[in-house]
């Protein structure tokens, strides 16, 4: 049996401006001092993909508009909310104060296996995620609630930051 792709105009999508207002999913993004802005954009996609309410861009991490970002995002980045801040930490605790649980997700001594972590629904979630080479920093994860961490089988320790998001993103709208 063959099986016919859906055309883009058959899948129903929402609009940017739909979107933007809809109830809020009580999901948000923190990009740690993220270097490429191909990342940057593709974390914007699967945000849009996961409806996240929010992407804070912090430090170093690119800014749209940018080519480069939007060669990824694809237009996401006009239908995600999102904001610079310069220093993490004190956005991660400025969230904190606004009934936010924040979660660096990082390879730490105490992370929690991705596959054990339970939402609480209507809880509201801010997940970190951090540099190509760095990882979350660690004055951001000393600041965060706790540390998440995918299991992975293979001989690498880390994913691409942008393929964290998706995946921590899908299992945590999964959950909720």
């Amino acid at each position: 049996m063959k099986d016919r792709k859906l055309l883009n105009i058959e899948l129903g999508r929402i609009s940017a401006e739909q979107y933007k207002a809809a109830a809020p999913s009580g999901v948000e993004v923190i990009l740690d001092n993220v270097r490429s802005a191909h990342n940057v954009g593709s974390v914007f996609r699967s945000a849009d993909a996961f409806r996240v309410d929010h992407i804070w861009l912090c430090g170093i991490t690119p800014l749209p508009p940018s080519a480069e970002i939007h060669k990824t995002a694809l237009g996401a980045e006009d239908s995600v909310r999102w904001e610079h801040r310069e220093d993490t930490a004190t956005l991660i605790q400025d969230l904190q104060k606004d009934g936010f649980t924040v979660v660096a997700v990082e390879q730490t001594e105490h992370s929690v296996n991705l596959r054990d972590f339970k939402c609480d629904f209507g809880k509201k979630y801010a997940f970190v995620f951090g540099n190509e080479v760095d990882g979350v920093s660690q004055e951001a994860v000393d600041a965060c609630d706790f540390s998440l961490e995918i299991p992975q089988f293979g001989t690498k320790h880390s994913l691409n930051v942008s393929v964290c998001a998706g995946v921590v993103l899908w299992a945590v709208t999964d959950k909720l």
